[in-house]
């Protein structure tokens, strides 16, 4: 890319800039277990867990889950719902996850014959992965990905060089900035300096952050960011309870809804009673985690993923993690 072209300022000297930054890292990093491995499996499970989850609980599921499926064939001859099971006691956010990754498993073992896919755009057909899921595991893995960004890298893009807010330009400025054939180092290295010296409070000094000498942030004082999306609460959201579903199913084979209602809620009833919880099962098994089925006068006993044409009131409506 020509300077004319680039997002980077012109006088920037890259080559000192990747320098800087990849003896940083070499230097002193977090020691997190998917660091130390290139195995694409290993390395998908963390990403996945790694969403919108606290890093220190990650390693520990990381290394229980690995424990339980050590490959993708392993996984993929699981029941979902041990494996569902597994993703809320560990508090892994949204059930849909581990439902991808035990098919994405399914998908290397009998499309790939148990050997991954080595590019972005090929690990992004696998079930879940989106590209910078699949970015993450060509980099780290194979050595062959694209510049990530995600959230920290716009941050530090943008206070170092004064990149735009803007996507292009984010992308732009990330692929110009990595070396060729580095993405495992330099994807690590620039994610690391967004979370430990580039954070919403920058830690420039205190962290030994490499490119002090070339920060337009450090040099002016002027330490805005781009917006981060704020997370919704989780407590007393939809998600949490859903959440609940799954693990209080994980403990009994079956339950009809006025007994599971009670053990996901302390006030069950009322306008959080019966619809309420129909609503709630119904999506989990539209998401395929869980069965439910209707028996009593008037149905037919059979497995079913909507309301339509059934009265619960008919009879009982019995609700299980799927298989």
């Amino acid at each position: 890319m020509s300077d004319a072209a680039s997002e980077l300022p012109s006088e920037l000297d890259r080559e000192a800039v990747q320098t800087a930054l990849i003896e940083w890292y070499e230097d002193d990093h977090r020691d997190f277990p998917w660091r130390r491995t290139d195995d694409p499996y290993e390395i998908l499970v963390s990403e996945v867990m790694s969403q919108q989850t606290q890093l220190g609980r990650v390693v520990e599921a990381w290394d229980a889950f690995l424990d339980e499926w050590p490959t993708p064939e392993a996984l993929a001859a699981a029941d979902r719902s041990a494996i569902v099971g597994f993703w809320t006691s560990h508090r892994l956010g949204y059930n849909n996850r581990a439902k991808y990754l035990h098919e994405a498993a399914g998908q290397v073992v009998e499309d790939h014959g148990g050997e991954f896919p080595r590019t972005p755009d090929e690990l992004s057909e696998l079930m879940g992965v989106g590209p910078y899921t699949a970015n993450a595991v060509a980099s780290f893995a194979f050595n062959n990905g694209d510049a990530v960004v995600d959230t920290n890298v716009k941050r530090v893009l943008h206070r170092a060089f004064a990149v735009p807010d803007d996507d292009d330009a984010f992308e732009a400025a990330a692929s110009e900035l990595m070396p060729d054939g580095e993405s495992r180092v330099w994807n690590n290295a620039i994610m690391e300096l967004g979370g430990v010296a580039c954070e919403k409070t920058p830690a420039c000094d205190e962290s030994g952050c490499p490119w002090r000498q070339f920060c337009h942030a450090y040099e002016t004082g002027d330490f805005t960011a781009p917006d981060v999306p704020t997370q919704p609460s989780f407590e007393g959201s939809r998600r949490q309870f859903r959440g609940r579903v799954v693990r209080v199913l994980g403990e009994y084979d079956e339950l009809r809804l006025d007994e599971l209602g009670p053990r996901v809620r302390v006030d069950y009833g009322g306008d959080h009673g019966r619809e309420w919880l129909r609503g709630l099962v119904d999506d989990l098994a539209s998401d395929g985690l869980v069965t439910v089925r209707g028996t009593g006068d008037g149905d037919s006993g059979d497995d079913c993923d909507s309301n339509e044409g059934r009265d619960d009131s008919a009879g009982d409506v019995l609700v299980s993690l799927s298989k």
